[in-house]
């Protein structure tokens, strides 16, 4: 069975090495220019929530349902992805995504109504599931050795990078031709990888594989009834059963998921992979980094438009720093990952966000906006940067070559979910900030993200293994 390990090129059924594709960095642009747009829809739509909610007339429930009916979706159907990717091939795969997620951008931006803009962002959340997984899966095995940290590096980066662009392009759009056009820009982008792909990215033989349709509308129900229970206790409170009942669906539904996954012959999420400390540690890194870094976006952007009267714009220029934090982070994390290995520098991450997140505790309706909350944002980001691309590199560090659609599958989807679960949570913790505009909702709001990112940091020294994560073959432990 042909694998990489980190410094053996790829080999063919009669061991000669193959040679790496010319056009793999051409490919890796392309493809990542396709994850960009897909990571940028998470938080585009956090500027251009206050402008939607005028417009539709969107109450703070509905509000939070524009941003993790998204992430939902594509959290949760992105093993399914993984594993169309794994079936059909991959390049086939990546394409049908976009098409899907092309369409569905436009049906966003045509909406003149709550249920038409879910229905839109359902739609863009399926094509990224398809979409995603098949892009990583194409970077794991088109790059090798070294080559391959590098690829994995980029692309962790442009997944901090294009949360943070997403704000100000989301400022800049919505400030000037409209909030619709923060999903029609992504049409013509769509079109335009739509032609240029094909040329690009070589089709593969794939893999005859079974599909676990249950499990991945088990997982995506589970957590889909997490979201609703924890949104309707920002309005309701814990005790009620609009918040009881929704909880104890999730409970049940991810307990099916797990019946399911042992008993079916082909699960959708190996559960064996969590036994493995890589997998498990990156997935949790990646759960609580993406929850914080949503969060914070949502809730910055929330409090300055709503209680300090920003423009979309001015609250995008606020959250630029806070992009190139982000992508530094991601940078700084890569290097320290190879240099000090992942468990110091995932522990470290998670402690330099949780110190960022301490002085948002204390935000106030007057002050500084550029003394008193960016600089706390920004460190924040760079410590969250540093975590995302240990979480990545992690989790692939110990996996055959051909489970890499699968073990990538398993970090991306708690990626999506980590967001979806953040906003829910902040958006409820925060209510008395949105219905009533009082300030003192978003300083508990950060409370509650410094004490996670704490948290993070001490689990992340019992959890994360030691040592430095190397691409390795499938007898490696």
């Amino acid at each position: 069975m042909a694998h990489s390990a980190a410094g053996t090129p790829q080999t063919d059924r009669h061991d000669r090495p193959l040679p790496a594709d010319p056009r793999r960095w051409a490919a890796l642009a392309l493809i990542c220019l396709a994850q960009f747009m897909l990571v940028l829809d998470v938080t585009v739509v956090n500027v251009a929530l206050p402008d939607m909610a005028a417009d539709l007339d969107l109450g703070r429930s509905t509000m939070t349902w524009v941003v993790t009916a998204y992430t939902l979706c594509f959290g949760g159907l992105m093993l399914l992805g993984g594993r169309l990717a794994d079936a059909l091939g991959a390049r086939r795969t990546l394409l049908a995504g976009l098409v899907l997620f092309t369409a569905a951008s436009l049906l966003t931006g045509l909406a003149q109504n709550a249920t038409t803009l879910l229905g839109g962002r359902i739609g863009q959340g399926v094509g990224a599931a398809l979409l995603s997984p098949a892009a990583l899966s194409l970077v794991a095995t088109t790059f090798h050795g070294t080559e391959r940290n590098k690829a994995l590096g980029v692309w962790a980066a442009i997944g901090g990078i294009g949360s943070a662009a997403g704000v100000l392009l989301g400022g800049a759009l919505t400030d000037g031709p409209g909030w619709q056009w923060v999903f029609f820009i992504n049409v013509p982008v769509g079109l335009l990888l739509l032609v240029a792909l094909p040329a690009l990215v070589p089709a593969r033989t794939p893999q005859p594989a079974r599909l676990d349709v249950p499990g991945a509308l088990l997982v995506t129900a589970g957590t889909a009834a997490l979201i609703y229970g924890l949104v309707e206790a920002g309005d309701d409170g814990w005790a009620d059963t609009s918040t009881v009942l929704p909880l104890a669906g999730a409970l049940v539904a991810y307990t099916a998921f797990v019946a399911v996954e042992r008993a079916g012959r082909a699960p959708l999420m190996d559960l064996r992979m969590f036994t493995r400390r890589p997998v498990l540690a990156g997935a949790f890194l990646m759960l609580v980094a993406t929850a914080l870094l949503i969060a914070y976006f949502f809730l910055g952007s929330v409090y300055l438009q709503h209680i300090r009267g920003f423009s979309p714009l001015e609250t995008g220029l606020v959250f630029l720093p806070v992009a190139v934090a982000t992508g530094i982070g991601a940078h700084l994390g890569s290097r320290l990952v190879g240099r000090i290995g992942s468990r110091p520098t995932a522990a470290a991450g998670m402690a330099v966000a949780a110190a960022g997140t301490i002085p948002l505790t204390r935000l106030s309706e007057t002050g500084n906006v550029y003394a008193g909350l960016l600089p706390g944002f920004v460190v924040a980001a760079l410590g969250l940067g540093a975590v995302f691309v240990t979480a990545t590199t992690t989790a692939l560090a110990m996996v055959e070559h051909e489970e890499a659609g699968l073990a990538s599958g398993v970090v991306n989807t708690f990626h999506e979910v980590g967001g979806s679960i953040g906003v829910a949570v902040v958006s409820t913790v925060a209510a008395s900030g949105f219905e009533r505009g009082s300030v003192g909702g978003f300083g508990d709001a950060f409370t509650v993200c410094a004490v996670a990112a704490g948290a993070g940091a001490v689990v992340a020294l019992g959890l994360v293994p030691r040592g430095r994560p190397r691409m390795t073959g499938p007898h490696a432990h």
